[in-house]
């Protein structure tokens, strides 16, 4: 059953990405595939119980690939899709913005 868009693109654009989280794991799978520990390094603060539902809920959204390979330890990797990739202006557009506020509050 496919899930219920909202009427306006602004309000489906953050429903996908709303989530501080989901914006940290998109910046750092633009530069290409991360394993779990990377991608929980990175971002820091994030529990791992928190990281691996926002995984899983971006997976179903379409914006990233979980591959997982069949060894001792487990090894799992995330990659953008196509959908998840085509985020990039919006993540650019949110890194400029950030870094002219930083420099008029400096």
């Amino acid at each position: 059953m496919a899930k219920e868009l909202p009427a306006c693109p602004v309000e489906t654009t953050l429903m996908l990405i709303s989530d501080r989280w989901k914006v940290l794991i998109l910046r750092d799978l633009m530069g290409g595939t991360k394993r779990f520990g990377e991608l929980k390094k990175s971002i820091g603060a994030v529990s791992q119980k928190v990281l691996t539902a926002n995984l899983r809920g971006m997976e179903a959204d379409g914006l990233l690939t979980r591959k997982a390979y069949p060894e001792v330890p487990p090894k799992v990797e995330y990659t953008l899709t196509e959908t998840g990739y085509s985020l990039k202006p919006v993540l650019d557009a949110m890194t400029a913005w950030g870094m002219e506020y930083q420099s008029k509050k400096a």
